[in-house]
């Protein structure tokens, strides 16, 4: 008889996620972890990032007092105790997760596990059999062949998120998509001279272009410097600092700053996880799966960055749930194939399906929306800046097809669409509900009117 009925290998939000709702089905769960509970996303991911976001973005809050009608006679960051907040809510949400995989009566095997065959999985020389394995160890920052990427004071999201705090005055982030961006937006809030160098055309490259040209606009706007198709050569160290060279436009250029992150992509969690003779197919280290998340070795399945795509804390918990459920004989209630992203700049943006670009590109006829959010009453008094909220739906049918967004909670705003579509809803459907006032969420209503010249806060639109 085996020792469990599943063992789950990674504790981050797929990993736990899958536990739980086996455990949930009725099933026997050991999850194992060779580091902390919660994975990249509580403890070098996701979580601190939006923490020390909240700080740097309350800070830099102070300089629309005077707008607001307030004063204040000094206010200071110490960037020691904004790491031990972030480092609190951290440990908070880390017990809370603990708690619940001890209530759920599942084991945690600390230490790193190897997969020696088909239901079995040896943690740190112990040998545990299992019916099913499901593989969620997650991602690590890529660590392009540059030159001097190993110098000190060149780090990447890990050192930054979970390391030593350093207070930066000057910074260079190499990789301008989303951890990029919203480092970049944490440093800039505390006055920190930030530049961004980017290998492709514009920031944010894999979304919807307008986000990436509004984004750029602003961080400039905010004293960050941006350097787009500008390919990093090298990196040394002098008496003025790191210095970042790299090539634009054939022209050799450099700057020059305290420390440089390196943001540009992760790979896949898997060396030394497979014995020799139980690897299933991989694709440059990803796990290869078939729509049931199954590798090529039958009952060892994979789920979260580790198969590669999207790699986000939801999409991997989506899935966690999905393989649980199919695992359990049940049927998945979650489509994760849809997923939303979101990014946690100021202001937030989201989408969600497709673009017009992308629907173009596969023969779809669309019509689309966009309404601009500085005639939003929610974002006059919030102060928020370059915000829409543009609307991609089928020509024929009116189903919504896509949604992009850049305004004050549109992580939040994002979810309304993301069910519309995975519901097949139209925007008739959508324009039935009425949306309160002063609210962000009004500019949903006004960009889906929008599709048909109809934006009641919308100028009419010039003819010929």
């Amino acid at each position: 008889m085996s020792d469990y009925q599943l063992i789950v290998i990674g504790a981050g939000p797929g990993g736990y996620v899958t536990a739980i709702r086996a455990a949930q089905l009725g099933r026997k769960v050991a999850i194992v972890e060779k580091d902390k509970i919660g994975g990249t996303c509580l403890n070098r991911g996701c979580i601190p990032t939006k923490a020390l976001l909240h700080s740097a973005n309350t800070y830099a809050g102070r300089n629309q007092f005077e707008t607001l009608g307030l004063s204040y006679a000094d206010i200071r960051y110490d960037m020691g105790k904004i790491h031990a907040r972030k480092a609190q809510v951290v440990e908070t949400l880390i017990s809370g997760v603990s708690g619940l995989l001890k209530a759920n009566k599942i084991d945690v095997l600390s230490g790193a596990a190897q997969i020696t065959a088909p239901g079995k999985v040896v943690v740190d020389g112990k040998e545990y059999t299992c019916e099913d394995i499901v593989i969620a160890t997650g991602s690590y920052p890529a660590r392009p062949p540059i030159p001097g990427l190993d110098l000190p004071g060149v780090v990447t999201s890990n050192e930054v998120l979970e390391g030593e705090s350093v207070d930066y005055k000057s910074l260079i982030i190499i990789g301008g998509g989303v951890i990029g961006v919203e480092l970049a937006s944490f440093y800039a809030a505390l006055g920190c001279k930030v530049t961004i160098v980017e290998a492709l055309d514009r920031l944010l490259s894999t979304l919807d272009k307008e986000f990436g040209q509004s984004i750029a606009m602003l961080l400039k706007k905010r004293g960050v410097q941006v350097f787009c198709s500008s390919m990093v050569s090298s990196i040394e160290q002098t008496h003025d600092g790191l210095v970042c060279n790299f090539t634009r436009k054939e022209q050799q250029e450099q700057v020059v700053a305290e420390g440089i992150l390196v943001s540009i992509g992760r790979r896949p969690n898997t060396e030394g996880l497979f014995a020799e003779n139980c690897t299933p197919e991989l694709n440059r280290g990803f796990v290869v799966v078939d729509e049931n998340y199954q590798s090529t070795i039958p009952h060892i399945y994979a789920i979260g960055d580790v198969i590669g795509g999207v790699q986000l804390a939801h999409k991997a918990e989506a899935e966690g749930q999905a393989v649980a459920a199919i695992i359990c004989g049940e049927e998945p209630h979650c489509d994760p194939s849809l997923v939303p992203s979101c990014i946690y700049t100021e202001p937030e943006i989201a989408s969600v399906g497709i673009t017009a670009d992308e629907a173009k590109a596969k023969g779809i006829a669309v019509k689309t929306g966009k309404y601009l959010m500085s005639g939003n009453g929610k974002s006059i008094i919030d102060l928020q800046e370059r915000g829409f909220i543009k609307v991609v739906a089928d020509a024929e049918t009116d189903r919504l097809l896509g949604i992009q967004m850049m305004c004050g909670r549109a992580t939040d705003l994002i979810s309304e669409f993301t069910m519309a579509i995975a519901n097949g809803m139209t925007r008739a459907q959508l324009l039935k509900g009425m949306r309160p006032h002063p609210t962000y969420c009004e500019g949903i209503t006004e960009a889906l009117e929008a599709v048909d010249g109809m934006s009641i806060h919308s100028a009419p639109a010039r003819k010929g």
